[in-house]
């Protein structure tokens, strides 16, 4: 159950999580293992994003994917509007340590069947985009990276 209704007037809230040093060092130098495993350590019901985020939604569970969107890359398009299924809470962290030079890359949310959407920016390290799903009739989409790299780790609890 959504905790704190009034935050999320347009499906979507931004926070602040204060990133470890080891987590800021491990995204620099790209070592994705070991961030996935630090990443891990903090999404457990004891680790500090879980509790973070308990305080917007009810949920028990987080799972999560670092997501590295790369304007070099020649595969690079836009993402799909969808809306997560039976997931009842997601977010976006900012691992970007370069926001201000990433161009596209913007998380877009909108009502289903709706064309008119939210444009969210790759917010600067550290910032956490908090945002309903398709329990609550929303769906989203991350919009092409055209310049730089932007790193999120993507997750949705249930």
């Amino acid at each position: 159950m959504l905790k704190r209704p009034e935050l999320f007037p347009n499906g979507y809230h931004l926070a602040h999580y204060p990133l470890s040093e080891e987590i800021k060092t491990l995204v620099k130098n790209e070592d994705w293992s070991a961030l996935d495993q630090a990443l891990r350590r903090i999404t457990q019901k004891d680790g500090s994003l879980f509790s973070l985020l308990q305080n917007y939604h009810d949920f028990s569970d987080i799972e999560f994917i670092i997501s590295v969107r790369d304007a070099s890359n020649p595969w690079e398009e836009d993402g799909i509007w969808h809306d997560d299924g039976s997931r009842v809470f997601a977010f976006s962290l900012s691992l970007t340590t370069n926001a201000e030079e990433i161009e596209g890359g913007r998380l877009g949310i909108r009502l289903k069947g709706q064309e008119r959407s939210f444009e969210i920016p790759t917010p600067e390290l550290g910032t956490i985009i908090l945002f309903l799903t398709g329990k609550d009739g929303l769906e989203h989409k991350i919009h092409q990276v055209k310049k730089g790299k932007r790193i999120v780790m993507a997750g949705w609890c249930s």
